[in-house]
């Protein structure tokens, strides 16, 4: 008899599915072991995260801590302010458009048409 072949012994590989975790579900778990006392071993059994993940995450807070504290209001993005300058010209269309209406029924009701 020769020696039988290794064996797989019911070891797969699962192909874990990446989450994207937003700023507020992040802050969300980090409050809960911060301020709430909650053991990071439990946060992270709860959310199926992995601890070195959560620490990750709370060496970012301290590090960006400063910015936070520093009390001055970050400037809004270039998209933000692009946004508002569309939904200005938006209002001011419709503003046009409702008075074009408003004489075009003027102008039908003068003619007897409506």
């Amino acid at each position: 008899m020769g020696i039988s072949p290794k064996r797989n012994l019911g070891a797969r590989r699962v192909k874990k599915e990446r989450r994207n975790w937003s700023a507020e579900e992040k802050t969300n778990l980090l409050r809960r072991h911060l301020i709430q006392k909650i053991p990071v071993s439990k946060i992270c059994e709860e959310a199926r995260l992995a601890p070195s993940l959560f620490h990750r995450w709370q060496e970012q807070l301290f590090v960006n801590a400063a910015l936070a504290l520093e009390g001055k209001r970050p400037d809004r993005s270039l998209e933000q302010r692009r946004i508002e300058k569309l939904e200005s010209k938006i209002r001011q269309k419709d503003e046009v458009l409702a008075e074009l209406m408003m004489e075009h029924v003027a102008l039908k009701k003068e003619f007897g048409e409506l």
